[in-house]
């Protein structure tokens, strides 16, 4: 039976890949899409993941969500990484359909209850939304079958500042606030994802295999690519979100262990991400290892089969 799945996005190039990934792959049942700001703003991330689900010719509902961190001031967004409107040179994105009237935290609990106990919520960025429907229902993380999340780190460091990896640092206490409630966390952070490095080889080969998608992602990728060569941390792009994405439904290709997170709220560190034995909140499984061919292999695999 495939896995149901909502994702809470913030698209975003590596975004649309794990978006695209989801749609493809016949293993998860897609129930829909939560938009948050971070690589964009959330009215910028709504018609993006409109528009992702229009040009894959599939309908899931897109649901706006909240527009700023529960604590600090806004953001700019991340434009120099993902583009003036999040899809590197793609403009102009104005797709046909609407999002949803219900805004993202209150589809997130109706959805928990009304399939209790069957839902991974993989939360791709900011957890803005996620921590707001924590607030809705107290039972929200129970009603759950779990929380994977792009973001963090424990060893590597940050890539938005020394410390901090940009999810968690864009609303630090929305993270605080859900991992220090007990939910069912699966965190699938820098310590992994920047070991799956994808060369502009790999998306050239996707559009010759996916003329429509693969083309579209390779045309985004190369954006993105450039950014990272710009600032000569690597020759490709880390694939963080569909890494995220393949741990949902393919946990076997990687290696976690338990720790109880806390988030710098203050100073020079804030956003960081640390393991404190002490804390009495509940574990989270932390990503320390991964599959890198295993991951690459299932993400293109299963994007190369939309057109």
């Amino acid at each position: 039976m495939a896995t149901k799945l909502i994702i809470d996005t913030d698209p975003g190039i590596d975004d649309a890949m794990a978006i695209f990934y989801a749609i493809a792959n016949p293993e998860i049942d897609l129930l829909g899409l939560t938009t948050v700001f971070g690589n964009v703003t959330t009215p910028q991330a709504t018609r993006n993941a409109l528009f992702l689900i229009e040009v894959a010719n599939v309908n899931v509902p897109v649901s706006s969500g909240l527009h700023q961190p529960r604590s600090l001031p806004s953001f700019p967004p991340s434009s120099n990484v993902h583009g003036d409107e999040g899809f590197g040179p793609l403009q102009f994105i104005e797709p046909k359909g609407q999002p949803i009237t219900e805004n993202a935290p209150e589809f997130l609990v109706r959805m928990a209850k009304e399939h209790r106990g069957e839902i991974i919520l993989c939360a791709i960025g900011p957890l803005t939304n996620v921590a707001a429907a924590i607030d809705i229902d107290p039972n929200f993380c129970q009603n759950l079958k779990g929380i994977v999340i792009m973001g963090g780190s424990l060893a590597v460091g940050g890539n938005i500042t020394a410390a901090a990896e940009a999810n968690i640092y864009h609303d630090p206490h929305a993270a605080e606030h859900v991992f220090k409630y007990g939910c069912n966390i699966t965190l699938v952070g820098l310590d992994v994802t920047d070991r799956v490095i994808c060369s502009r080889q790999y998306f050239k080969e996707l559009a010759l295999e996916s003329p429509y998608i693969g083309g579209i992602l390779n045309k985004m990728t190369d954006f993105y690519i450039n950014f990272y060569e710009s600032i000569g941390k690597i020759n490709g792009c880390s694939l963080h979100d569909p890494s995220a994405l393949v741990a949902c439904v393919n946990e076997d290709f990687f290696e976690s262990t338990p720790h109880k997170l806390c988030v710098v709220l203050s100073g020079d560190r804030i956003g960081e991400t640390v393991s404190d034995k002490n804390s009495a909140r509940a574990d989270v499984d932390v990503c320390i290892d991964v599959n890198v061919s295993g991951v690459k292999d299932n993400f293109f695999s299963n994007v190369a089969k939309l057109n």
